[in-house]
């Protein structure tokens, strides 16, 4: 059995699990209710999705981290992004639940060196990633966005693809609003 520091640096079994390049094969349709997951949350209490069903909207942000200093080059302006419009999300009635597959260590030193305001999850064993279809290369899975309405039904999807990485935050705030 490995610790949680053992699998902390590029290298590790999260790396040679997400290796070769896979698409998502169980991909949650819009209009389902959300699958159901709870993850640690960095600096808090773990977190159960279903917890916001008949509360508020969720976003749902997969993100791409290979280590606390090594950034998707798509991913990380994506996480600025969303540091920088959590209020607009917020005041929206919304959460952001921001959920990378980089280890404890490794999350904590993401949170502490951006400091991003959000929750933010991690799954280093990538089984949120693959319940929501986000496919997965080169030693990390891919990201992925969900908008769920207060019912924890997905009313948006967003899959990776090189055309368009992440959705846009202005398209989500719309839809937040709408809600």
């Amino acid at each position: 059995m490995t610790t949680d520091l053992e699998n902390t640096g590029l290298f590790n079994e999260r790396f040679a699990k997400n290796l070769i390049p896979l698409p998502g094969f169980t991909v949650p349709q819009v209009g389902e209710l959300a699958p159901d997951f709870t993850l640690p949350r960095v600096k808090g209490e773990s977190v159960t999705l279903s917890d916001y069903f008949g509360q508020k909207p969720v976003l749902l942000a997969f993100t791409r981290i290979f280590t606390e200093k090594l950034f998707c080059p798509f991913c990380y302006p994506h996480i600025q992004e969303l540091k920088g419009r959590y209020q607009a999300i917020q005041e929206a009635g919304a959460e952001l639940l921001m959920i990378s597959s980089t280890d404890p260590v490794q999350s904590a030193q993401v949170v502490e060196d951006l400091a991003l305001p959000y929750p933010f999850l991690y799954d280093p064993s990538c089984t949120t990633f693959r319940m929501y279809g986000a496919g997965q290369a080169l030693g990390a899975p891919l990201p992925a966005q969900y908008v769920l309405d207060q019912t924890g039904r997905i009313v948006y999807r967003h899959l990776f693809s090189f055309v368009d990485h992440n959705v846009d935050t202005n398209d989500v705030l719309a839809m937040l609003k709408k809600l």
